[in-house]
Formats: structure tokens, sequence, C-alpha cells
């Protein structure tokens, strides 16, 4: 048995070829109008923040956590996360106040996809807010440290043989008055930035004499982080 020939769809009322399924359809499309621009928003804002939102949103707040967990901060991390993240909320905001204008449905239906970013964006800053990121950073780093302290000069600027101690690429490590200040490299937004470790309570936020201008604050226990302004 041959294989059936599929039929036209119909012939043209005047006796012309006939016109098949694909041609219809095909034809309906090239004649349909186009969505305008503000269709298209509405379709893209309907939809639930989905597979390239929210890892975006995951990548901004670990940049930002990063940029807390250097001494003084790190301009670049700063830059980026701040960047993204205040492009990452416009976008997240518009969105939503289109959706709950054409689509509350859509918000009531994905509630937990609508909810991650705020969430995300909650636990960084609780984060940040509780100095956790630099404190888990230092207490990795701190034997480490505390190891460069001791084969260093206490008499002079020393560079160490590694970069890396710790978690932290050390450029320069000294010693003032009693104090040792480990120089970060790319640490701090405006101003070159650290870590100190004494033994003695420092003063905080205040100018410390016999310390040139250098600014400490408390990281914990007998770790700082300095600022020289």
């Amino acid at each position: 048995m041959s294989a059936a020939t599929p039929e036209p769809v119909g012939s043209s009322p005047h006796g012309g070829p006939s016109v098949t399924g694909e041609e219809s359809v095909a034809k309906l499309i090239s004649i349909a109008s186009k969505p305008t621009l503000a269709q298209r928003l509405i379709s893209w804002a309907s939809r639930p923040p989905g597979t390239l939102y929210l890892p975006s949103c995951v990548i901004v707040a670990l940049v930002l956590l990063y940029e807390d967990s250097v001494p003084g901060g790190h301009l670049t991390s700063f830059v980026l996360g701040l960047g993204g993240g205040a492009f990452l909320a416009a976008m997240g905001a518009l969105r939503l106040g289109i959706a709950m204008t054409v689509a509350r449905p859509m918000i009531r239906y994905y509630w937990l996809r609508w909810i991650t970013p705020p969430l995300i964006a909650l636990a960084a800053v609780v984060l940040s807010l509780a100095n956790l990121p630099l404190q888990a950073r230092v207490d990795a780093s701190a034997s480490d440290l505390l190891r460069l302290r001791e084969t260093s000069d206490s008499s002079a600027v020393v560079s160490p043989e590694e970069r890396w101690t710790g978690f932290y690429p050390i450029s320069e490590v000294s010693e003032r008055e009693g104090v040792t200040l480990f120089t970060v490299e790319g640490a701090g937004v405006l101003k070159r930035s650290g870590l100190a470790y004494s033994p003695k309570e420092l003063p905080t936020d205040v100018f410390v004499p016999g310390h040139g201008n250098l600014v400490y604050e408390h990281i914990a226990g007998d770790w700082y982080s300095w600022t020289d302004h």
C-alpha cells in the first residue's frame, strides 16, 4: 500500500492552484500584527524571576560579601556590587510594578520566585552589618598571619616571600608601637588599609598617638583593621 498523499486544504474559487495547510499558517503569520514595545514589556514583566535574574542576584550578593571581607573594603568589588545591585533592584521594581498591574495571578502562583531576590538582598545586608564576612576570613587566616608575624623582623618593613598568607594577599609586614601591621594588597576603597594584630586593646575610630595617620576598627579578639588617613 502506498503512503497517503496530503490533500490540499482548499482550492482557489477561480480554479487557481490549491493552498496547503502550511501555506495558510505562513500567510496568517505574515499578515499578523507584530507586538508593540509596550506589549513585549508587559509580557516580559509578567513572567516571574527566572534562570538569569536569580543567579545574577546571588552573584552580586557574593561580590558585596567579598568586598566586606576585605579590611577597608575593595574598590573593584564595591563598584561592581553597587552598580549591579542598583541595576537588579531597578529591574525588579519595574517588573513587579507591571506585574502588579496586569498579572497579579502570576505573582500569587510564583510567589517563591518573587520573594527570593529580596531575601537574598536581606541576607547579604544582615551578614555585612554583623561583620561576619570579615571576621570569618580573618579567623581562617589568623594562624598563618601570626606565623608570618613571628618570622618577620619587627624593626623593618618586610615583604613576604609568598604573596598569599591565609586568605589574604599580604604585601608588607611592619610593627608600630607594639602593633603588627599587615598591608593587604588592594584593600581600601579610597585609602590604603590592612589588618593589625595587638595583644593590647587599641582605641578605635580615632587617631592613636605614635601611630601616624592610622585609624583602627575592631574586628574580633586581638585583630583590628587599619586605614591610613
